[in-house]
């Protein structure tokens, strides 16, 4: 019995630690709006003098590129260098963004393939004219006015990667389901980066509008087929030395495709890529921070560890529902009071998280709904297990055959 409740007791508090950050994040970012985020300098009042890329990679993305490039131009920035790369493409990417106006070059490697690959080509493009900042777009995402230059200023003046505020929105008449998704999108993308900012700590990179001065991105490996390439960019940048930084102020917008097939390749990519890097890249780094007592690196991995919304609460259910039989069994309720404590700390973190940032995507009534969505997804973690995705694999869009 000792080894038992000694066991026990060992996998409360590894529950309780994911579940405390993302309680104190969502706190950190409702309560406190932290004003002291890092400006350019006085001497930096424009990007004109400066050397800034756009960075491109895309695949077979024809359709979607057109409105990308032309929120690009709308940017207004003379002497912006837009390099779109056309990655193992089968369709005309290449010819439509050269007719509007993009500098393109072209990769085909059909064994090597995937968006860190794509990057990892246009950056060695680019080292040959050495640009001072580096802006990663995604083909399908359109920028808000006025992203490109603070994005650009504030990477330069704090010589820090600088993530934009990327959101996925829903289109026409969506399901309760869908309206989920873009919640917890929303949450992750939006509340939890202001909560580490708003506590003065780095955030993730979340793969479209990241600016990057030079010296950072060209310190890294991009070369890799990981299918969640932002994530180790990000966890490698901090490692050395250059953490990531949240700007609210800069959105980058996509949409989730209603195309049942993209839904389904883009929710098992983000999930599996995700739980891999938490083993490959989280726990590990959580070690190398302690060894080098690098806070930055530390807190970084641990929101890192933090498994996606779905899975924690289901997680946390589990262990309530396996508690309760353990209390009726042994006569032990504290580890069914600790699980009551987990679930009550996530519920109001995501109560309050609704009620200051999500109300306009999802009723009151229809999150109540997030038990039957979560359960719909207990197939793709039960996959991670059995048929883990390992490589990249383009979501299709919604003008492809289903």
């Amino acid at each position: 019995m000792l080894i038992l409740n000694g066991l026990i007791a060992f996998l409360a508090t590894l529950l309780a630690i994911p579940v405390l950050w993302f309680c104190i994040q969502i706190a950190a970012a409702c309560w406190r709006r932290n004003s002291s985020q890092p400006q350019a300098t006085s001497y930096i009042n424009s990007t004109d003098s400066l050397r800034i890329a756009l960075l491109i990679p895309a695949h077979d993305e024809s359709v979607n590129l057109i409105p990308t490039l032309r929120s690009v131009q709308q940017q207004g920035i003379k002497n912006l260098r837009v390099v779109v790369v056309a990655d193992n493409c089968s369709d005309d990417t290449a010819e439509v963004a050269r007719s509007e106006g993009a500098e393109v070059i072209e990769r085909t490697n059909p064994l090597l393939r995937g968006k860190g690959y794509a990057l990892d080509f246009g950056v060695q493009y680019l080292a040959k004219t050495l640009p001072q900042v580096v802006v990663i777009l995604d083909a399908d995402c359109v920028l808000s006015p006025k992203v490109i230059e603070p994005l650009s200023l504030l990477a330069l003046t704090t010589k820090r990667p600088v993530q934009a505020l990327y959101l996925m929105k829903n289109t026409g008449d969506v399901s309760v389901k869908s309206k989920i998704a873009e919640f917890a999108w929303l949450v992750k993308n939006h509340v939890r980066p202001l909560g580490l900012h708003n506590m003065g700590l780095p955030c993730q990179l979340t793969g479209s509008g990241m600016a990057f001065p030079w010296s950072a991105l060209s310190a890294v490996p991009l070369a890799t087929g990981e299918i969640v390439e932002d994530m180790k960019l990000g966890i490698a940048l901090t490692a050395l030395g250059y953490p990531p930084l949240f700007s609210e102020r800069t959105l980058v917008i996509s949409q989730f495709p209603t195309n049942q097939t993209g839904v389904k390749s883009q929710r098992i990519r983000w999930e599996h890529g995700h739980l891999a890097m938490i083993f490959k890249e989280g726990i590990p780094k959580l070690r190398t921070a302690f060894a080098t007592r690098d806070v930055s690196l530390f807190f970084l991995a641990l929101d890192l560890c933090i498994p996606p919304l779905a899975l924690l609460i289901a997680l946390t259910v589990i262990w309530q529902l396996l508690a309760g039989v353990f209390w009726a069994w042994s006569g032990n309720s504290l580890p069914f009071l600790a699980g009551s404590i987990y679930l009550i700390g996530i519920g109001c973190a995501v109560a309050m998280a609704w009620r200051k940032f999500g109300r306009h995507v999802i009723s009151g009534r229809e999150l109540l709904t997030a038990p039957g969505y979560i359960v719909s997804k207990l197939s793709v973690y039960v996959g991670f297990i059995f048929r883990r995705q390992v490589k990249w694999v383009r979501s299709k869009r919604d003008n492809e055959p289903k």
